[in-house]
């Protein structure tokens, strides 16, 4: 074999082996369900926040404060979420977390909801836009907002203990509900998360 059809061939091994070796480091993107559990690192993900949330305001509408509000007013309580701080070790995306415990509240049918301070500045100032420009028998007037009757203010907190490629995460979520009248907590909850990491001791 003469030494040009050394260098085709050559050249055709190292095309070949490019080839294989771009295939196998192609990124693969594989669609799931949204509901679909997959705890990859074992930090706080989406599913941990959607059962929480669900869990602990299932509990907190089970309580007795709910009827004896009904009672002594003749209407559903109404509650805002005031601020839920992260003081995990970890980045918690606290937004996501407080839009599950809004939904989670919203949905049950039980209770109603008044939009966060945030939001308020921004309709207010859509208020004061109407009282301008919009037609007088569309305009919404100012001095008609639902007040709240309670706030949900809460934490997250975590606990990690390792060994050598082991890893315990116990991440602990406390609520709290507080009267806007008289600033009674009504309702505690907590709830604990425990995961058992075993990572590989090979290095890729």
């Amino acid at each position: 074999m003469n030494n040009i059809n050394r260098r085709s061939v050559s050249l055709l091994l190292i095309v070949f082996v490019s080839i294989l070796f771009l295939g196998g480091c192609a990124t693969k993107v594989t669609r799931m369900d949204v509901d679909e559990e997959k705890d990859l690192s074992g930090a706080w993900n989406d599913t941990d926040s959607r059962l929480v949330s669900e869990e602990m305001i299932d509990d907190m509408l089970q309580r007795p404060w709910v009827n004896e509000h009904q009672m002594a007013n003749g209407q559903r309580p109404t509650v805002i979420v005031g601020e839920v701080r992260n003081l995990s070790h970890e980045h918690i995306n606290i937004n996501t977390f407080i839009a599950d415990i809004e939904r989670a509240m919203i949905n049950s049918g039980r209770i109603d909801f008044v939009a966060s301070s945030l939001d308020r500045q921004e309709i207010r100032e859509e208020r004061k836009d109407q009282d301008l420009h919009a037609r007088e028998d569309t305009r919404k007037a100012m001095g008609q907002e639902l007040g709240a009757d309670f706030m949900l203010k809460g934490q997250i907190n975590t606990i990690i203990d390792q060994a050598s490629k082991d890893q315990v995460r116990y991440y602990q979520v406390d609520l709290t509900l507080i009267s806007m009248r008289d600033n009674r907590k009504v309702w505690l909850g907590q709830k604990k998360i425990k995961k058992f990491v075993k990572r590989s001791k090979l290095r890729y």
